[in-house]
């Protein structure tokens, strides 16, 4: 299995800042990296234009897509839920663009598209692969499934199901994680743009119990 290394060095780093990559470390409280609200508006808007255009479509969903899908949306909006991630988390904001690229990946592979009753879930798993990728010591499954409203069971089937879609291919190289960073800014600024159909990011890559409650940090791959 590839494993992820971001080289921050490689990546411009007015972009780096001003998403706030480098503003802020692990666990650090005060203000919110942009990367947070900027993803969420636009994941928000995805999914917006993806319920008005599919409300007089069927959809017949494989199993491993059908797991991601609820019976109903989640009263939480994905601005919020992006929000309770990073604050409970404590993953590194890289960490979010990842799980992003993962996400984006994970609907061109399946051929499906965010609404409101899939997004969240596909959020939480794509942040718990993408820090067990990014960062040297992350909190366990069952500490993220507290963090996201489901249940470690539940959270483990997703994670699994979301590897094997992505054909356990995680690996981002530094001209795709600038890429997106270029796209994600392009994107928000242009209104355009962001009212085109669009399931993620867009960009195609090439690709090679009580001890529940205690969630403590593990470094194991």
């Amino acid at each position: 299995m590839e494993t992820l290394a971001v080289d921050t060095e490689g990546v411009d780093s007015d972009i780096y800042f001003d998403l706030g990559f480098k503003r802020l470390g692990k666990g650090v409280v005060g203000s919110t990296p942009r990367i947070l609200s900027l993803l969420s508006s636009l994941l928000e808007r995805s999914v917006r234009k993806n319920e008005t255009e599919s409300e007089t479509e069927t959809v017949n969903f494989k199993d491993n897509v059908a797991i991601f899908h609820g019976l109903r949306a989640p009263a939480i909006s994905i601005r919020h839920y992006i929000d309770r991630i990073f604050k409970y988390a404590g993953c590194s904001p890289s960490c979010f663009l990842v799980a992003y690229i993962y996400v984006d990946r994970f609907v061109q592979q399946t051929d499906v598209h965010l609404t409101s009753l899939n997004v969240h879930r596909l959020l939480i798993t794509g942040v718990l692969v993408a820090a067990k990728f990014v960062d040297d010591a992350f909190f366990n499954n069952a500490y993220y499934a507290r963090v996201g409203g489901v249940s470690t069971a539940e959270l483990n089937s997703l994670e699994m199901n979301f590897l094997f879609s992505l054909d356990f291919r995680l690996k981002v190289t530094v001209n795709t994680f600038q890429r997106y960073c270029s796209q994600l800014q392009k994107e928000y600024s242009d209104v355009h743009q962001i009212e085109r159909p669009m399931r993620a990011c867009g960009i195609n890559d090439s690709w090679p119990s009580k001890s529940d409650t205690q969630c403590a940090p593990t470094v194991s791959r």
